[in-house]
C-alpha cells in the first residue's frame, strides 16, 4: 500500500475490532517489530508501518542544527507528515480493515519516539503513545512541552531509554536520560499512566525489541 512517497506495510492484513498501532519506520518494513510483539505475546492488534520518511526533515518538529558538525540540519517539517498521517495515510488504512480500530496509537523509535510524543501535543488522534529510545534531547521539546496543552489527554505513555545513551560525547544527547524523566514527570502530573523503562546496551541496541516492548506495554493497559 503506498501513500503519496510512503510505503505502508500493515500487520496482519485487513484485520480490525481491535487497536491499531502507528508506527513510522527508518528502515524495513516493520516485520521485524512486528514478530518480537508476536514472541512477547502481544494482545490482538494492526500494526502500521509507514517507511520512505526522510527521517531527519519529516520527524523534526522544528528546524534545528545537526547533531555534529556538518551533519544533515533537522529540517523541522513534521507537521507536514502528520498532516500526511492523519488525512492521507489513517483514512486509506482503515477503510481497507474489516472493522473499526477499537483506539489509535502512535509509536516511534529514536527520532520517530521524538515525533510521536510531540504529536499528541498537535491531535487528539492518539490515544496512547510508546517512544522508545526517543530523541527528547530535541532542542527545545521539553520546554515547548510544559508551555503548552494537549488537545486531549492520552490513556497511557510508555517511554524507555538505553541505560548506555547518555554515555555520548555529544553535548546534545547526553542529557537524554534527564529530558526523559523530565518528560516522565510532566505526564504524571498530568495524570497520564506512563512508564519508563531502562534497558541495557546504547541506542542501537536491540532496537526492534524495545520498540516491541513499548508496543506490548501500551496494549495491555
Amino acid at each position: 500500500m503506498e501513500a503519496h512517497q510512503k510505503q505502508i506495510t500493515v500487520y496482519p492484513e485487513r484485520a480490525g475490532g481491535s487497536p491499531v498501532i502507528y508506527l513510522p519506520v527508518v528502515m524495513g518494513d516493520g516485520g521485524e517489530v512486528y514478530e518480537r510483539c508476536r514472541e512477547l505475546d502481544c494482545p490482538p492488534y494492526t500494526l502500521v508501518a509507514i517507511g520512505g520518511l526522510d527521517w531527519n526533515r519529516e520527524l523534526s518538529p522544528w528546524a534545528c542544527d545537526g547533531c555534529v558538525r556538518g551533519a544533515e540540519p533537522f529540517g523541522g517539517q513534521a507537521s507536514g507528515f502528520l498532516d500526511e498521517l492523519l488525512n492521507q495515510i489513517i483514512p486509506q488504512v482503515e477503510s481497507s480493515l474489516l472493522c473499526p480500530p477499537t483506539w489509535r496509537g502512535i509509536a516511534g523509535y529514536s527520532l520517530a519516539g521524538l515525533f510521536s510524543l510531540w504529536a499528541l501535543w498537535q491531535t487528539d488522534t492518539f490515544d496512547r503513545a510508546a517512544s522508545a529510545s526517543g530523541s527528547l534531547w530535541f532542542p527545545g521539546f521539553i520546554d515547548y512541552a510544559h508551555e503548552h496543552t494537549m488537545p486531549n489527554a492520552p490513556d497511557a505513555v510508555y517511554l524507555s531509554l538505553g541505560k548506555k545513551e547518555t554515555k555520548t560525547p555529544n553535548r546534545m544527547m547526553r542529557h537524554v536520560l534527564d529530558d526523559t524523566r523530565a518528560m516522565e514527570k510532566l505526564l504524571g502530573e498530568c495524570g497520564i499512566p506512563t512508564t519508563l523503562e531502562l534497558n541495557p546496551g546504547n541506542h542501537f541496541a536491540q532496537t526492534d525489541l524495545r520498540m516491541a516492548r513499548g508496543i506490548r506495554w501500551i496494549l495491555t493497559r
